[in-house]
């Protein structure tokens, strides 16, 4: 049947596609529902495209330091398109006392997982990367961090998976979930029901609203950030920049190009009805920003900005995990902010989940159940 599938997943950005993907590499029938009409609409392409392992949560760092170490390098060679993966390094910034206060703490606790990242003093800084100001006083480095094309990355894993026998279906909101003898079985839409054996919800915050027609619910909000692409430069420097107090991240691509996201601290005052409009006060607030880490971008000129809502958990980590109450229904879900460096492999870890197969990473930390008074 047309509408049926072993796996529908809901959700086509790039952990949808990349479960998508695994899935079909498999043999796995596939019907993936995308709510826009262009794939990988939400947080896929609305990120910075670091591929980072610092600063995260200890208990993402093996998914993070697992990708960069065995996925991405080869990424672009398995998909058949360029990526854009550079693995040169991530200086995250800091200026005054507190922030190497924070600086110090995220690197104690990376290190304590294994990971390789330093402090590192202001002089140092500049040697790595001289365009930084006299302002910078400190950073942590980890020299296997880098960036990816968020675009090109989601793009290449639909690309995949629909040669593989995967089927796409955009401009299809879902609706609701239903159950058939109390496991998740069918997807239903505007026009149409699909159903299949196991569905997986990977759509971002709109992920709360559907999971909760089967009585589910994932604490998480939604917060909006936004970025900006800049003309292109001459080639500066290839590291992923960010700072302690995360007002600002970005990197130089491969065409010169600089893209940077950040916040103005007002979004509150954004009533875009969800649309992903960007506000005039924001841009120029992660400018200012900018131009005190880099001097030399100040007369850079802006080509366009765009905005986009991070699926922000109570917790501060994904949902990856079936759930016990409703069989058949996996999430994937509450990324916040995080979701794109770890993609492959959550693509990967969710491919297994779904034929019920000993993941090859432990997902206890992410499981649904964690939210149990």
């Amino acid at each position: 049947m047309a509408d049926t599938a072993e796996v529908i997943i809901i959700g086509g950005g790039i952990i949808g596609s990349a479960a998508a993907y695994y899935l079909a590499k498999n043999g796995t029938s596939v019907i993936v529902l995308e709510k826009s009409s262009n794939i990988g609409d939400g947080g896929s392409s609305r990120n910075g495209g670091g591929v980072r392992q610092s600063g995260r949560d200890p208990r993402e760092l093996p998914l993070a330091m697992y990708g960069v170490e065995h996925m991405w390098p080869t990424l672009s060679e398995e998909l058949g398109i360029n990526v854009e993966y550079h693995k040169e390094g991530n200086l995250r910034l800091g200026k005054t006392a507190r922030h190497k206060e924070i600086l110090q703490g995220l690197t104690d606790r990376a290190v304590a997982c294994g990971l390789d990242v330093t402090m590192i003093d202001g002089a140092e800084v500049r040697e790595i990367n001289p365009y930084l100001s006299e302002e910078v006083i400190c950073a942590s480095w980890c020299p296997t961090d880098g960036h990816a094309n968020p675009l090109a990355a989601t793009l290449g894993f639909y690309m995949k998976a629909r040669s593989l026998g995967a089927r796409f279906i955009t401009g299809e909101e879902a609706l609701r979930i239903e159950k058939v003898k109390s496991r998740a079985r069918k997807v239903v839409t505007k026009a149409n029901v699909y159903e299949g054996e196991k569905i997986i919800v990977a759509c971002g915050y709109e992920s709360r609203a559907l999971v909760r027609t089967v009585g589910i619910d994932v604490p998480m909000r939604k917060e909006l950030i936004e970025a900006l692409v800049t003309e292109a430069e001459p080639q500066m420097f290839p590291q992923m920049l960010g700072t302690a107090d995360a007002d600002f991240y970005g990197h130089q691509t491969e065409h010169g190009s600089f893209v940077f996201g950040g916040a103005s601290g007002y979004e509150e005052m954004n009533e875009d009805g969800g649309r992903n409009m960007t506000m005039s006060i924001t841009a120029p607030s992660i400018c200012r920003g900018i131009m005190k880490y880099v001097p030399k971008l100040s007369q850079t000129k802006i080509v366009r900005t765009w905005a986009g809502y991070e699926d922000v958990c109570v917790d501060g980590i994904p949902v990856i995990s079936p759930v016990e109450e409703v069989s058949g229904l996996i999430l994937a879900c509450a990324f916040t902010g995080h979701g794109f460096g770890i993609a492959p492999v959550v693509g990967k870890l969710l491919s297994e989940l779904t034929m019920e197969q000993e993941t090859f990473l432990d997902l206890t930390e992410f499981r649904y159940d964690r939210f149990r008074g």
